[in-house]
């Protein structure tokens, strides 16, 4: 599914197409999934996040805003928030989360899964260990200092140099032009 298809999408629920939601979810639930199931490790505790994101994702389709990112990265950002949210509910009451590993979304990966990994896999692995912290774990850049004993200029650093890196890597690159004696 394309941006705009995904777009589109958005734009019927802001209508009420109840249809426009389930065709949204069917797409994007094992991201939504997966990434909750990264954060949380409890299947159970992913699920539920899973379905409060959606249940948020056609309340505030409105708030969408494609000039800000796409539809995946709002989505993405939503199911971040809430499972951060979540784990930090459950370390506050001082559960223990459950052994179970996360597994495998229901989504088979896309093109756009496969670059985001080949770009992780790009980075060193300090800049990577950096980000996996501030992005599944949810800590402070001053948090990450501490848990890795390295000075937080040098965490600073990682993660905007980790992040620049990213963003080269995942920019579409401009199509390529045809010289005047190239026949289409």
């Amino acid at each position: 599914m394309s941006d705009s298809t995904a777009t589109s999408l958005i734009r019927r629920m802001v209508e009420g197409d109840a249809e426009a939601l389930e065709l949204f979810y069917n797409r994007y639930a094992g991201l939504a999934n997966g990434l909750a199931l990264r954060i949380l490790r409890n299947p159970s505790d992913a699920e539920d996040v899973v379905q409060e994101v959606f249940v948020q994702v056609w309340r505030q389709a409105s708030r969408f805003d494609p000039n800000r990112g796409s539809p995946e990265a709002w989505l993405s950002t939503l199911a971040r928030t809430r499972a951060l949210d979540r784990l930090r509910r459950r370390t506050s009451r001082r559960e223990e989360p459950s052994d179970a590993s996360p597994g495998v979304t229901a989504t088979p990966p896309n093109v756009e899964i496969l670059a985001i990994r080949k770009a992780l896999e790009s980075l060193s692995p300090n800049q990577r260990k950096a980000l996996e912290l501030a992005y599944y774990e949810g800590l402070t850049q001053s948090e990450i200092s501490k848990r890795l004993g390295e000075p937080l200029g040098t965490i600073k650093t990682r993660i905007r140099s980790a992040l620049i890196r990213l963003r080269e890597a995942l920019e579409p690159s401009p199509p390529l032009s045809r010289s005047r004696n190239e026949t289409p």
